[in-house]
């Protein structure tokens, strides 16, 4: 009989959006060749009038149809999702994010074991407005209560949940990325961009992400290099217009780049990678650019010194920023040993392989019986490059 697996809590696969959806789809191609039954909840588009069921690459897809857009309609999404499953009543399921954890008492009810990633610190976010950070706060005090086990995807996140629940509870496990070793150069064109003549951003443009600080450290003098900063960028937006205004003509907005070929070259190319992410665990887009071997600039916090380890640069402010952009396009030797040293932090902590089969213990009914010496396996030491 195979293991089953129901995966909630993302738009869908394949991977179009983001950080969780690129991790579901690894980890439900990974499990579905390990002989799993693996279900992926989708999310339909307005357009979309009634249930679909299909296959992809193995995977049992079910796409459910909403009837609005925006949050509503992801919490329409989020019960219509909810409520199949407990009718269908598999034996375990995998949430994604705590954002409608409030939903998932319906699964404890019914008898469903349910595994939550508990993402990052949702609720601290500035981009909620009161209401909305209220919501947030209180469905991860209730997440933390209905889940079976919680996921933590950096040992700050974890010391956090503590305080809401017995450790016992919670296992750590980061984001995975692919190591790149090389991408087509030609990719670069496109952009007018030469090899290790910019810099990138890839982060959502928004204040917390630290965008405007580091746009305008960029932009204080003339540089002969490009920054290039992906997203999409509006000037209906206010926040996004200020960047706009404060960016040098040797600042690029490309827009959002999802073709995977396009941002490796992008990434790996590049002169170094800055991270202004200032709140929540293991950011898959900083992860991804220690996979592409990138000397890394990141906001100075518990997250990222985390992730990027000792051998990262690190700003709290604008003024900081600029004075490490200017070492890091006049210093060839800083670069080669930091791009040494983030390939070496990816392969002690963020491959795929290691992850998705901690990722499979988790899943397993046996993980149940003790995560004690699943840790220790995996060696996650909350202190360690703290």
């Amino acid at each position: 009989m195979k293991k089953e697996i129901v995966i909630l809590g993302i738009r869908g696969i394949p991977a179009n959006h983001g950080g969780f959806e690129t991790f579901a789809e690894r980890l439900a191609l990974f499990l579905v060749n390990r002989g799993w039954r693996v279900t992926v909840y989708c999310q339909g588009d307005l357009s979309i009038k009634g249930r679909n069921e299909d296959v992809w690459n193995g995977v049992h897809r079910i796409t459910l149809p909403i009837s609005r857009s925006g949050a509503l309609g992801t919490i329409e999404f989020d019960w219509k999702c909810v409520t199949d499953v407990a009718a269908r009543r598999p034996l375990t399921v995998l949430t994604l994010g705590y954002n409608t954890a409030v939903f998932s008492a319906w699964l404890r009810i019914r008898g469903i074991r349910n595994v939550i990633n508990m993402d990052g610190l949702e609720w601290k976010r500035n981009k909620w407005r009161a209401h909305e950070r209220a919501w947030l706060w209180v469905n991860e005090r209730i997440g933390c209560l209905v889940g079976d086990l919680l996921v933590a995807d950096h040992p700050e996140i974890a010391r956090h949940l503590a305080t809401r629940v017995s450790e016992k509870k919670i296992v750590t496990i980061p984001y995975g990325a692919d190591r790149v070793k090389k991408a087509d150069v030609a990719e670069l064109q496109k952009y007018d961009l030469e090899p290790d003549r910019y810099a990138i951003v890839v982060a959502r443009p928004e204040p917390e992400n630290s965008i405007l600080e580091i746009v305008k450290a960029f932009s204080a003098r003339k540089r002969n290099v490009k920054l290039v900063v992906l997203g999409k960028y509006s000037v209906a937006n206010s926040f996004q217009s200020e960047v706009l205004r404060a960016a040098s003509e040797e600042v690029l907005f490309p827009g959002a780049i999802y073709h995977r070929p396009t941002l490796d070259a992008l990434r790996f190319h590049a002169r170094f990678y800055v991270h202004g992410h200032q709140v929540g665990g293991t950011n898959p887009s900083l992860v991804e650019a220690l996979g592409a071997g990138n000397a890394v600039l990141a906001h100075d916090n518990v997250f990222n010194r985390w992730v990027a380890g000792k051998s990262a640069l690190f700003f709290r402010a604008a003024d900081e920023c600029e004075k490490h952009i200017t070492s890091l396009f006049e210093s060839e030797e800083a670069v080669f040993m930091m791009r040494g040293e983030a390939v070496q932090r990816f392969e002690d902590e963020f491959g795929w392989e290691d992850l998705l089969r901690l990722y499979e213990r988790v899943l397993s009914d046996s993980a149940g019986e003790s995560f004690d010496s699943f840790s220790e396996e995996r060696e996650i030491n909350p202190a360690r490059n703290s």
